[in-house]
């Protein structure tokens, strides 16, 4: 049975701020991998945290609507789901070749865009704002202060 009290209330305009923030979000983090011109990028952090934050969003509302004295529902499991989804998406981008191993800042990436995309689903605006400056500055501070490899020259 449908609760429909839930669409009672003008909800609609939180649940755009929901997803136009994590897709902003996304954005900003994918903006690292696109300046080094690596291939999940703007775009691609965009969509993730947007899909991330969609899902989020849609377990929530179906929880409220669908939920009942004989209803028994576990919308936590969704975040599960897409946490290990994200991670076998990361895991898929890394390449081990000889002792070299390559893309594996971009498969966190991948997995802390999903996990932003999913607080912003669930409007934990104050989560995401700490985690997404720490997140930045993470790929952007901490890069300026890493030491340039030599080339042995």
């Amino acid at each position: 049975m449908l609760n429909e009290s839930l669409f009672a209330v003008d909800i609609w305009p939180e649940i755009a701020l929901r997803l136009g923030l994590a897709t902003a979000i996304g954005m900003a983090v994918g903006w690292e991998r696109e300046v080094k011109d690596y291939p999940a990028g703007i775009r691609t952090h965009g969509l993730i945290a947007l899909s991330a934050a969609t899902i989020t969003v849609i377990a929530m509302l179906l929880f409220y609507q669908l939920r009942g004295p004989d209803t028994q529902m576990d919308p936590l499991r969704v975040i599960e789901g897409m946490a290990t989804a994200a991670g076998f998406v990361g895991g898929g981008l890394i390449v081990i070749r000889g002792g070299d191993v390559k893309n594996i800042t971009t498969a966190a990436h991948i997995w802390m865009t999903a996990t932003l995309g999913i607080a912003c689903g669930a409007g934990q605006y104050v989560l995401v704002g700490i985690a997404s400056a720490l997140a930045i500055f993470l790929l952007v501070a901490v890069q300026m202060l890493k030491p340039s490899k030599s080339d042995g020259t």
